[in-house]
């Protein structure tokens, strides 16, 4: 069974960054995907995510409203909610990576 799309909405797009608002009803996920510029991720809400390397190899992690973190360009993953309730975050992708 595939599981329903994750929400995109882009906010921000210009030629230094571009900024994405994901929302997640539960058991969303983004789609298998390669990130091709370093990241930042905020979360807007705490929840558990479940990423799925492009590999197949499976882990989680729990994000905590407003902490942030930083990943570099290349990974290949798709992201699952893998709470039981809405999970949102912001993405800024930076264009100069």
């Amino acid at each position: 069974m595939n599981a329903p799309s994750a929400q995109p909405t882009v906010q921000t797009d210009n030629e230094s960054v571009r900024v994405t608002l994901w929302e997640f009803a539960p058991g969303a996920a983004t789609g298998a995907h390669r990130h091709e510029m370093d990241y930042v991720v905020v979360p807007v809400v705490s929840g558990r995510l479940r990423l799925v390397s492009d590999s197949g190899e499976e882990s989680f992690a729990d994000l905590e409203a407003g902490r942030s973190y930083f990943r570099t360009r290349g990974v290949a993953h798709n992201v699952f909610n893998a709470g039981d309730a809405y999970m949102a975050f912001v993405e800024v992708e930076l264009k100069g990576s």
